[in-house]
């Protein structure tokens, strides 16, 4: 007689139809298809979305977890407003994160890693020239996945996905500025030399230098209120 216990693996859908209203409204925030403050009507977006209502309020409570939606009283929900303070911390954490994770990953790196990594810049480098933003964000966050686990940083990995949604709104802002797309590039190669160097000081700085100079962009472009004006641009 058998003793093999039955398998507890529950059998569903590759893809549930509240992830994917969740990925639909999460592009549109980040490709500003929705105003910065503008309200998120839930009879709307069920007709946008061809969705039912429950699914809609399960994707705006998760994106208010993500940080991508507020819900203000007597108002409901609307999509945040990036602000200075929020954007410094949000770089303040990269940096260290990064900087840490660029480090380690010079440490631990082998042929494998490094390969992958210049792969990886390879992809980002040609999105940029094709314009596909969003293919740019997508690469740029396996970039530095593979950095921080090849670092052996996975709890500090797990930090960064908890903000991904927040990078990301970020990201969004800064890579369609003039010229950032060949910066970008080239200060993460500087970051990845270092690393095939195995020189983790060396990734280190140039870690926090790149992020640095990311901020700097996206204090420009917030006080001069660009975030709105992408979205007139996509609207």
């Amino acid at each position: 007689m058998s003793n093999a216990r039955p398998s507890l693996k529950v059998q569903r859908p590759t893809v549930t139809l509240r992830e994917l209203a969740l990925e639909k409204m999460r592009t549109a925030i980040l490709e500003a298809h929705f105003h910065p403050g503008e309200r998120l009507v839930e009879r709307s977006l069920c007709e946008t979305l061809g969705v039912s209502r429950t699914v809609v309020r399960e994707v705006l409570r998760h994106l208010e977890t993500e940080g991508l939606v507020d819900s203000l009283p007597n108002q409901g929900p609307i999509v945040a407003v990036l602000d200075f303070e929020t954007a410094a911390q949000i770089y303040e954490i990269r940096a260290l994160l990064e900087g840490e994770a660029a480090m380690a990953c010079a440490q631990y790196a082998d042929e494998r890693i490094v390969a992958d990594l210049a792969d990886h810049l390879d992809k980002i480098e040609h999105a940029f020239e094709e314009e596909d933003y969003q293919a740019v964000r997508a690469l740029t966050s396996a970039f530095y996945e593979r950095m921080f686990i090849g670092g052996k940083k996975h709890v500090a990995w797990e930090i960064v996905q908890s903000l991904t949604a927040r990078i990301n709104r970020l990201r969004a802002l800064t890579i369609a500025s003039d010229d950032r797309g060949r910066q970008a590039v080239n200060e993460m190669r500087r970051i990845l030399s270092d690393i095939e160097a195995g020189n983790g000081a060396g990734a280190r700085e140039a870690a926090i230098a790149h992020v640095d100079r990311v901020a700097e962009i996206a204090w420009k472009l917030l006080a001069h209120g660009h975030e709105n004006a992408l979205w007139r641009q996509a609207g």
